[in-house]
C-alpha cells in the first residue's frame, strides 16, 4: 500500500530492453535505500514496481507487458526522473489517501494554468472513467495524492479534470516538468471506484427486477 506522499525524484539510469519486458535502474539516495531489500514495493510515478537487485546506489525493476501498455513507464529514458514512494508500513501516517499503485488509465496533460505561488493543471481522461471522477474528489496523478478541482467535458465526450499544485508540490515532484501533450499514470481512488461500482450494480439489479415485474 502507498499514500500518494510522493518521497522524491529518482533518476533512471539505465533501462534494459527485452522481449515486452524492460528492466529500469534507479539511482536511489541512501536515505531512500535505508532498509531496502530485494523483493520490496517501490512506487515509480504511481506503479507498484519489486525491487530485483540492489548494487551501491542503484536499484533495478522488473516492468512486464501489461505495465509497459498500461503506464507512462514504458517512454522513460535514462537520465530521466521519476516519483518515488517507498510502501507505506503499519503505524505510518497517511498524509494523502490510500493508494495500490495498480495504475488503471494515463491521462493527457490538456492545460497548465499559471498563477502566483500555484499552478494548475489540467487532463484529459477517457469516457469510461468519468463516472469515478467529481470535484474534491482523490485521485492519483503519477503516484501523487491530489484532490480534484473542477470536472468539465470535453466534445470528444472525454472528461477532463484539474488539480491545483502549491510550490511544495512541484519541487519534489516530476510535475514541475510535464507540459500540454505529456501522458501522466493515473490511480483511481479505490474506495470511490467500489461505492460507485456498487452503486451502478445495486440500480442494475433494481432495475433488472422492475422490468421483468412490469413484462
Amino acid at each position: 500500500m502507498f499514500t500518494g506522499i510522493v518521497q522524491g525524484v529518482a533518476k533512471v539510469v539505465a533501462v534494459r530492453e527485452l522481449e515486452e519486458f524492460r528492466v529500469h535502474v534507479v539511482e536511489l539516495s541512501s536515505s531512500m535505500r535505508k532498509g531496502l531489500e530485494i523483493g520490496a514495493s517501490v512506487a515509480h510515478n504511481g506503479v507498484c514496481l519489486t525491487v530485483t537487485a540492489i548494487e551501491g546506489d542503484s536499484v533495478s525493476f522488473d516492468l512486464m507487458r501489461e505495465t509497459l501498455r498500461l503506464t507512462n513507464l514504458g517512454a522513460i529514458t535514462p537520465g530521466q526522473c521519476v516519483n518515488i514512494e517507498r510502501a507505506a508500513r503499519f503505524g505510518d501516517e497517511i498524509g494523502g489517501h490510500s493508494m495500490s499503485g495498480h495504475i488503471i488509465s494515463m491521462a493527457e496533460v490538456v492545460a497548465i494554468e499559471e498563477a502566483p505561488n500555484n499552478r494548475r493543471l489540467w487532463f484529459s481522461l477517457p469516457e469510461r472513467l468519468g463516472r469515478f471522477v467529481f470535484e474534491k474528489g482523490y485521485i492519483g496523478v503519477d503516484g501523487i495524492s491530489l484532490t480534484i478541482g473542477d470536472v468539465r467535458y470535453a466534445e470528444s465526450g472525454a472528461v477532463e479534470f484539474s488539480v491545483n499544485l502549491i510550490p511544495e508540490t512541484l519541487s519534489r515532484t516530476t510535475l514541475q516538468e510535464r507540459a500540454p501533450g505529456d501522458q501522466v499514470n493515473i490511480e483511481i481512488d479505490p474506495q470511490t471506484q467500489v461505492i460507485v461500482e456498487t452503486v451502478e450494480r445495486v440500480l442494475a439489479k433494481q432495475n433488472g427486477t422492475k422490468q421483468d415485474a412490469e413484462q
